[in-house]
């Protein structure tokens, strides 16, 4: 139990409790503490009924059962590793701006889900969230030669939409996943891709209260939006800077 307890402190902190809520909620709901009616993102509820608890309790229930207890627990290993990775290596650091990232790309689920009403019925939130925050990895370490199951190697760019396929096969619905991966691209394009790579503005931005919650550590800066490549080369002539690291790349399945 106590080496447990250590390596439960040893998560990242915003990793730590998305992680322990995605292990409560189901908890709750297998045990019958709380009908799982109650913990589902139902729109005509949250729209209509001001059932305002249902985005945030739909993103950490999952209903565990013989038929689910498998893809429950491989997407939770996905939050797990792929979350405390960003967590600690592009966002080293910078809790505020990962905890933006996290409230941006739930925003976007909940609205795609909400407003499509070719889907409007009881739905989860669980995978479509995790799946944008490994589509960010993904994109962040894309030319990294990952492993997936029995030996197959390919780049880490691929890996959202191999996974995309393997939770199908197991048991998920493609529309979950791809909806992760759509928005976790359009996170990466506006955060990332836009403004560093194409030269255009910075159109997200962290809100200040987010950093007087969750501190900047180690000297972090707010926000990612960098000028355009041919200011950056100049100013790196200048002060002799250099590009800034955006975390190391990591295999599936190495701790």
């Amino acid at each position: 139990m106590s080496d447990l307890g250590d390596w439960f402190r040893s998560i990242p902190l915003i990793t730590r409790y998305w992680f322990a809520g995605s292990i409560a909620l189901p908890l709750i709901g297998k045990l019958g503490l709380v009908s799982p009616v109650y913990l589902l993102l139902w729109p005509d509820g949250f729209i209509n009924h001001f059932q305002i608890w249902r985005p945030i309790t739909a993103t950490f229930f999952f209903p565990v059962g013989p038929g689910t207890g498998f893809l429950y627990l491989v997407n939770l290993y996905f939050l797990y590793q792929y979350s405390s990775r960003l967590e600690t290596g592009a966002f080293d650091g910078r809790p505020a701006d990962y905890m933006f990232m996290l409230l941006f790309n739930w925003i976007c689920i909940v609205v795609s889900f909400c407003f499509n009403f070719v889907l409007c019925t009881w739905q989860l939130l669980m995978i479509p969230l995790i799946m944008s925050v490994l589509y960010v990895w993904a994109q962040l370490n894309k030319d990294m030669i990952v492993s997936f199951w029995f030996g197959t190697r390919f780049k880490a760019c691929y890996l959202p939409w191999v996974i995309l396929a393997f939770n199908y096969i197991i048991g998920g619905s493609v529309i979950n996943e791809l909806i992760g991966n759509l928005v976790g691209h359009l996170y990466f394009f506006l955060m990332f891709k836009y403004p560093m790579d194409l030269g255009g503005r910075n159109f997200l931005s962290t809100p200040q209260f987010l950093y007087r919650w969750l501190p900047t550590r180690r000297g972090g800066v707010s926000g990612f939006g960098v000028p355009p490549a041919s200011m950056r080369r100049a100013a790196e002539d200048q002060q002799g800077g250099g590009r800034h690291n955006w975390g190391q790349g990591f295999r599936l399945g190495d701790q």
